[in-house]
Order: C-alpha cells, then sequence, then structure tokens
C-alpha cells in the first residue's frame, strides 16, 4: 500500500482556523512576524540562532547567516564545517 502525496506548489497561510493558498511575500511576513514576538522581544537578538550545513551551497550558507544577522540581529550561526 502507498500513500499518495499533493505537492504543495504555493504556500498556504491559516486564517481564521483555514488553510488559504497566500503569495510567497504573504506568507513570509507572516513567519517573520510570527518569531519576532515569541523570540525577539522575549529573548532579545541572541534568543535566536541558525545551524547551516557544510554540505549546502555556498549561496545557501550565504543566506542563512545573511538572515540571522539582517533579520534576526543575531550573530549566532554555526555549522558543521569544523568536523
Amino acid at each position: 500500500m502507498s500513500a499518495h502525496y499533493t505537492r504543495l506548489s504555493r504556500p498556504l497561510v491559516r486564517e481564521n482556523g483555514i488553510l488559504r493558498p497566500a503569495s510567497w511575500d504573504e506568507a513570509l511576513d507572516r513567519a517573520a512576524d510570527g518569531f519576532r514576538p515569541v523570540i525577539k522581544d522575549r529573548r532579545g537578538t541572541t534568543g535566536f540562532g541558525l545551524f547551516s550545513c557544510s554540505k549546502a551551497t555556498n549561496e545557501v550558507n550565504f543566506i542563512t547567516q545573511k538572515f540571522t544577522r539582517v533579520v534576526m540581529g543575531s550573530n549566532n550561526v554555526d555549522s558543521c564545517n569544523r568536523t
């Protein structure tokens, strides 16, 4: 017995308990708004950190550190490059 999965082609956001299609800008804004009160406002900039993989592309590692530093205001970025 195999399960059939439908791949999402656009983001979904929850509104009044129901998921609806949304633009990428709206979905990312909602995600950022969710991080802000839970992490940044309660714990400050040191309350957030991101771990990236050495097997990821340079571009992915760059955007990881850029997001952590610019958006979240934290320098807590690490990766498994040392191992």
